[in-house]
């Protein structure tokens, strides 16, 4: 390895594969290329932050330790987010050759962190270099066969009593997602999911239509309230924070769905207009309308200028990256 050549030491994750991110360096100028999947992006950042804090992962929907560097500009919004271990003393190396300042976060606190790598820039991408391990246009017709199949062995073991061995079907297949981490693969040793999953995204509706419930689209985080006035927000079945709906500083007070250029998102602000929380992503307002009137929640709907999108990502004291 050359100094204006790098590449990532394992993954992002504990036991996650190595990525296959590729960074050169032409001066200030940054080529990053993902040899999984033959694409490349040039960037000229301010700085380079090396992280490592605890992020849900989309993998696992729990937290743990994610590591990874990304490239600033000169406000310190994110151009790219490459997640993996990269080696510190070749990665100090490298963004010196380059001239680059190099930001070392790995022991800043958490939520700063996160709060920084929330704080996206327009047209940003994270390079993850990874691959899946077969076609992926064979992912959803073989795991639904395999589905069919593991639905009939597991009646079958069950109807027989066995169940140690029924156990051990549904442990191995969840060994094997872990390895192949595809999210069709779970049908095949989840078999309840065939049906289960339409019926769950039909609840999920249900509940956001009544306001229970403010789901963000894709497999992003939703917020949810539970009787004791505790604002809650959730990735996956993991509660990543808490906050009290009140009128007091650092309170829940109020919702902003934000549209600053191409990025869409949400704050949770207090009382004072103070940004709590930060989840970036697509919010439908019609949505958050209800679930704000149900809450005693403010909820405000608009587009914002990039000094004002800086002002808030800076202030916020946390975020869902």
């Amino acid at each position: 390895m050359t100094v204006d050549h790098l590449v990532p030491i394992s993954g992002a994750t504990k036991g996650e594969f190595r990525p296959e991110t590729v960074l050169t360096s032409h001066g200030r100028t940054l080529v990053v290329t993902d040899n999984a999947s033959s694409h490349s992006v040039r960037v000229t950042p301010a700085s380079l932050y090396h992280y490592n804090c605890q992020q849900v992962t989309a993998k696992t929907g729990k937290l743990q330790p994610v590591q990874g560097i990304a490239a600033l500009d000169a406000d310190g919004l994110v151009l790219l987010d490459l997640p993996g271990e990269w080696h510190k003393p070749d990665l100090d190396i490298f963004a010196h050759r380059a001239g680059i300042p190099l930001l070392d976060a790995r022991s800043s606190p958490p939520a700063r962190v996160r709060a920084v790598l929330a704080s996206r820039a327009p047209g940003w991408q994270r390079v993850r270099g990874l691959r899946p391990l077969f076609p992926r246009k064979w992912h959803k017709p073989v795991a639904i066969c395999a589905g069919i199949a593991g639905m009939a062995l597991m009646a079958y073991l069950a109807s027989l009593g066995m169940w140690a061995a029924w156990r051990a079907v549904s442990s191995i297949g969840r060994f094997l997602l872990e390895m192949f981490e595809s999210k069709w693969l779970m049908v095949a040793f989840s078999p309840a999911l065939l049906v289960l999953r339409p019926v769950l995204g039909r609840i999920n509706r249900w509940r956001a239509r009544r306001g229970t419930l403010l789901p963000s689209s894709g497999r992003g985080p939703d917020l949810r309230a539970d009787s004791s006035g505790t604002l809650q927000i959730f990735h996956g079945n993991e509660v990543t924070a808490t906050r009290r709906i009140g009128a007091s500083p650092r309170e829940a007070f109020s919702l902003l769905l934000y549209q600053y250029d191409s990025l869409t998102g949400l704050f949770i602000l207090d009382v004072t207009g103070s940004p709590l929380h930060h989840l970036p992503g697509r919010w439908l307002p019609e949505y958050a309308h209800t679930f704000t009137k149900r809450h005693n929640l403010s909820l405000a709907v608009h587009r914002i200028s990039r000094e004002e999108y800086l002002n808030l990502t800076r202030a916020t004291k946390d975020a869902n990256p």
